[in-house]
């Protein structure tokens, strides 16, 4: 291939999304010089440096030995490449440019890995995003770093070739020494959550009960109360009664994981994630974006939970750009050339205090807040974004007494975490047959539009009666309304009931009494 242009795949990260690259590579009378270009940053520029000591530790003869011009471009030139994936496919594409390896069929394979000086390939993020692009695009083979083949191999129709060195890779292509292809991984799922259980928490009752409802039907929710009254405490136990992700879920939450370079410690993400990010966050970090787009705090919770203590305490721009992703279940993040959209479909849990001090109302101390400090602090949440959140309630203090005195049978098993996961597993497994066909596919009660949750929610006479009675005595927003049904929706599942009733209507509008 001495002589001709060699071209190779590769790929750049968009966002979450993987985008297919060609690397060529000319070699050209002149002077010794080694340029890439194609839009590279400056960790791709610095590819030459890396790519050269590599092979030449490697005992292959490097760049530097040419003494001929050296072009190296990325294609599409207008796509802005980023990182160090193109290490490995720059070393390939001058080897073969150059004659020191033998020809072999590129269309098929795709080159991603960062070289160490010694010809040896760190691991890079992403990989399971790649192996994701290779499948679309029908290439049969991934050469990537030894250390990324687990994650990538998840992806079924792909040969995942995990490579240590470079020198090694060489001898593949040319026939030499075959390196087998990574056995594909088999998803068993055996995480064991790290936060508080449901059944460890005393009292509570009501609170318990709207946790399982959120829980079951992807609802938000909103907690408001003293400090102390274990608002936290509920939040962070959310994780121990939602069932396990699908493995159309955890592909979802590994992709946004992998992108974002967080699956060092673990392949594949087989649990629902729990992020909780200080109030003190940037907008940046919690919605993502930056001049390398990555996923924000919004997204890592993606199919899990997101819970903002202290939420009047976020700065007003963050609160309000929530209020899309809320809604739309994805953020949309905006440059000049393309708009990236990252996924961000989770159960956002809020807690608050009802004043500054806390005290408002909480019956043992008194509030030392003025009216209108106590205003100001509520209306640092506005009327859309509360009217976001489907289920509201108020968390009490528990009284001494009853965290002192022993727990009963009954109460054990009421509270068990275990039973009650099996309860919303089973709620959320009917929503899984009843959203089925839906296009785009949806997977909780919370997800339905307004015309899905008008088809779904099938009400019997006293609960008609019941809407219609709300409806003229309430002031509700449409959208209040519309949530009013997929809790009831919700709690019907939880009850097996295939029609909502009056009481499943009643409870839901109990937790919207805030507005």
């Amino acid at each position: 291939m001495k002589g001709s242009v060699p071209k190779l795949f590769s790929a750049e990260l968009e966002g979450i999304d993987a985008e297919l690259i060609e690397v060529e590579a000319d070699l050209n009378v002149g002077l010794h010089s080694f340029n890439i270009v194609g839009l590279a940053d400056k960790a791709v520029s610095e590819a030459k440096e890396r790519v050269n000591s590599a092979l030449k530790n490697s005992g292959i003869k490097p760049p530097t030995r040419e003494n001929r011009k050296i072009t190296i471009n990325l294609a599409p030139a207008d796509t802005k490449k980023a990182g160090s994936r193109f290490d490995l496919p720059i070393a390939v594409a001058y080897l073969l440019a150059s004659g020191q390896i033998k020809e072999f069929s590129t269309h098929d394979k795709l080159f991603v890995g960062e070289l160490s000086l010694d010809g040896a390939l760190r691991p890079i993020s992403g990989a399971l995003n790649i192996a994701l692009l290779a499948r679309a695009h029908n290439i049969r083979h991934l050469f990537l770093p030894a250390q990324n083949a687990a994650e990538a191999a998840i992806i079924q129709e792909v040969a995942v070739i995990p490579v240590h060195t470079v020198k090694e890779l060489i001898e593949h292509l040319e026939g030499l020494c075959e390196i087998k292809a990574q056995e594909k991984t088999i998803i068993a799922s055996n995480h064991e959550s790290s936060h508080a259980s449901l059944s460890e928490i005393r009292g509570h009752a009501a609170a318990k009960r709207a946790l399982s409802i959120a829980a079951a039907g992807g609802h938000n929710i909103l907690m408001s109360g003293p400090p102390g009254t274990g608002k936290t405490m509920l939040a962070q136990a959310i994780p121990s009664i939602l069932p396990l992700p699908t493995l159309e879920e955890s592909i979802e939450i590994t992709k946004i994981y992998s992108a974002a370079g967080l699956t060092a410690h673990s392949s594949f993400i087989d649990y629902r994630p729990f992020r909780a990010p200080h109030h003190s966050a940037s907008l940046v970090s919690i919605l993502g974006g930056g001049s390398n787009p990555r996923p924000g705090e919004i997204s890592l919770a993606h199919r899990g939970i997101l819970f903002m203590d202290e939420l009047p305490e976020f700065h007003r721009d963050i609160l309000e750009g929530l209020r899309q992703p809320l809604e739309d279940g994805r953020v949309h993040v905006a440059r000049a050339k393309k708009t990236l959209i990252f996924p961000s479909r989770f159960i956002l849990a809020a807690a608050m205090n009802p004043c500054p001090c806390g005290n408002f109302e909480s019956g043992d101390k008194e509030c030392v807040c003025a009216a209108n400090e106590i205003l100001r602090y509520q209306k640092k949440l506005s009327g859309p974004l509360l009217d976001r959140f489907d289920i509201q309630i108020e968390v009490k203090k528990i009284p001494i007494d009853d965290l002192r005195r022993p727990r009963n049978n009954a109460e054990t098993h009421e509270g068990d975490s275990n039973s009650l996961r099996e309860r919303i597993a089973a709620a959320r497994g009917l929503q899984k047959e009843r959203f089925m066909r839906t296009t785009p596919r949806i997977f909780t009660n919370a997800e339905m539009s307004s015309r899905q949750t008008e088809e779904f929610s099938l009400t019997d006479a006293g609960a008609e009666e019941f809407l219609k009675h709300i409806l003229e005595k309430q002031t509700l927003s449409t959208r209040g309304y519309y949530r009013i049904l997929k809790v009831g929706r919700t709690i019907a599942d939880l009850a097996e009931s295939q029609n909502i009733k009056k009481e499943h209507l009643a409870e839901a509008f109990q937790y919207r009494l805030r507005d």
